[in-house]
């Protein structure tokens, strides 16, 4: 078990250091190129021709209608976002060389990317773009048949295979593996299901092990969990939200309600679950006003904003943030952050980051455009959290002993359930180990001190003035065995790690004794 805590860590190391956009398009992207292999060889329907023309066709309409939107509203145009929408659309449409059709696909690839705009509230998208453009070409072809359908070709059993590694990839990045999981369960639960009474209402005979297969490798139920429902701005900001959301699209996905001339499939399924998803997370949307900036250390800046809406979260969780600016970087203009403030502190919120200290020299290009544009933010200057999510929250019942470790920043996290429990005199036995760089490196010290939990601080230099109930490692560097000697009742406690993953898999080897283990990887920004 600890050497596949170790190998999850190393793979997530890996894969964060790529943008979402990015290595969403580098996945589809792939798919592309392997489908139009397929389509030389004869193993897909679409044919090589009609796999380009539609690609560039539905290119050309998303990356219009992005850029003219988004220099409507006065927002830099990702061209990432563009190709996203159209290569979905690609696997999920016909893929033809016809007139008419093309006209279709060129309507569904237009309403996709205007319901970025049109439908959407604070930032987050109500629907899927990709599923919204399918869903409405399919209600057009009742009346217009000519336009064509949604062929959901991409659930072939060649592409299966490549379906399932592209999609880990990107499921793996965002942590959704467990949640397209169960909604793979629940939709090939109800399509056999469905299978079988449909074979025995027509009084056929069945093999069930044939209809099993061809359910799972002939489905689009893959592309449409790895790639659509996985989407974040529409997901719902709790697991068991998001689990919810899941299973009520595994089940009309996997047993279609018929409404006469239409019925529910793939596109409107997913539809539906984002329905409830945006009503799960309609108040996680909000505004934020920035009150101050404080220089915590060297390296590590903290921002209180002032919230303008209504919002509730929970000691640990996270935001994120949109600070839109021109021409960005492939990281976005989106970044999480760990909520450093108590709920008791509403309406004021704060955050911290790590910026590397400018060194002579440097070029400018080493930091991003997201933080010059977020260090370029006025006081009283307006911003949006597009959402609020995690659950990297603390044991509920009260007597559970718990274990803290957190490297540099990742102490944010830790800062915002401390303090909770200290301002709602909450009592619960917890050790906190501190990992920093150096003594000057160890933020929040005021903060900790004032909560009276035990910390064992791991720096290279001595830190001064440690309060009582503080103990420096002597230098020693945190691993397995010394994790193990500092917190001797490790395994009494649920164990809560908040750094790079590199720290999670040096440590996998203690933390595998410990009750449970949570963890808040993350890959820096």
């Amino acid at each position: 078990m600890a050497t596949l805590t170790a190998a999850w860590s190393r793979v997530f190391a890996v894969l964060g250091r790529v943008s979402m956009y990015r290595l969403v398009s580098m996945a589809l992207a792939a798919l592309a190129v392997i489908a139009l292999f397929f389509s030389l060889l004869g193993v897909v329907s679409p044919t090589p021709l009609e796999l380009v023309v539609t690609l560039l066709l539905l290119a050309v309409v998303c990356a219009v209608v992005d850029a003219a939107a988004q220099r409507t509203i006065h927002l830099p145009w990702r061209i990432e976002s563009s190709l996203i929408t159209a290569l979905i659309l690609l696997f999920v449409l016909r893929p033809t060389l016809e007139p008419l059709p093309l006209l279709g696909i060129a309507i569904a690839g237009a309403v996709a990317s205007l319901s970025k705009y049109v439908l959407a509230w604070r930032g987050r998208h109500i629907f899927n773009p990709a599923a919204t453009g399918a869903a409405t070409l399919a209600i057009l072809s009742i009346w217009l048949p000519e336009l064509g359908s949604p062929a959901w070709w991409v659930g072939t059993p060649a592409m299966a295979a490549p379906v399932i590694i592209a999609g880990l990839a990107v499921l793996w990045r965002t942590e959704k593996v467990r949640m397209i999981g169960l909604f793979l369960v629940v939709a090939i639960v109800f399509a056999f299901a469905r299978n079988i009474v449909q074979y025995a209402q027509a009084g056929l005979s069945l093999d069930a092990g044939t209809i099993f297969w061809q359910i799972l490798w002939s489905s689009p139920f893959l592309f449409l969990g790895a790639f659509m429902l996985s989407e974040p701005l529409t997901m719902p900001p709790r697991r068991w939200q998001q689990l919810t959301v899941a299973a009520v699209v595994g089940v009309l996905a996997g047993w279609p309600i018929d409404l006469g001339a239409i019925s529910l499939g793939f596109d409107r399924a997913l539809l539906i679950g984002n329905l409830v998803a945006f009503a799960f997370a309609l108040r996680t949307a909000v505004r934020l006003s920035l009150e101050r900036r404080t220089a915590l250390t060297r390296t590590v800046q903290e921002l209180t904003f002032r919230v303008q809406d209504r919002l509730s979260f929970l000691p640990g969780q996270y935001v994120e943030l949109e600070v839109p600016h021109h021409r960005p970087d492939a990281r976005g203009t989106r970044r999480e952050f760990s909520i450093v403030s108590a709920p008791e502190e509403l309406p004021t919120l704060r955050i911290a980051f790590r910026e590397a200290p400018a060194s002579p020299g440097a070029p400018a290009k080493q930091q991003s455009t997201y933080k010059k544009a977020l260090a370029e933010v006025p006081d009283g200057g307006a911003l949006a959290v597009t959402g609020v999510w995690g659950d990297f929250l603390l044991p509920k019942k009260p007597d559970s002993p718990v274990l803290m470790v957190a490297a540099g920043i990742g102490v944010t996290p830790f800062v915002s359930q401390l303090r909770h429990l200290h301002l709602s005199e909450a009592s619960r036995d917890v050790v906190l180990v501190y990992v920093a760089s150096d003594s000057s490196e160890l933020s929040f010290r005021d903060e900790l001190e004032e909560t009276g939990i035990p910390v064992r601080v791991f720096t290279r230099d001595e830190p001064r003035d440690l309060p009582a109930h503080w103990e420096w490692s002597g230098g020693a560097r945190l691993d397995a065995d010394v994790l193990q000697r500092v917190v001797p009742d490790l395994p009494a406690r649920h164990a809560y790690v908040s750094g790079p993953p590199g720290l999670i898999a040096d440590l996998a080897p203690a933390l595998e004794k410990a009750r449970s283990i949570t963890t808040d990887a993350f890959s820096g920004y």
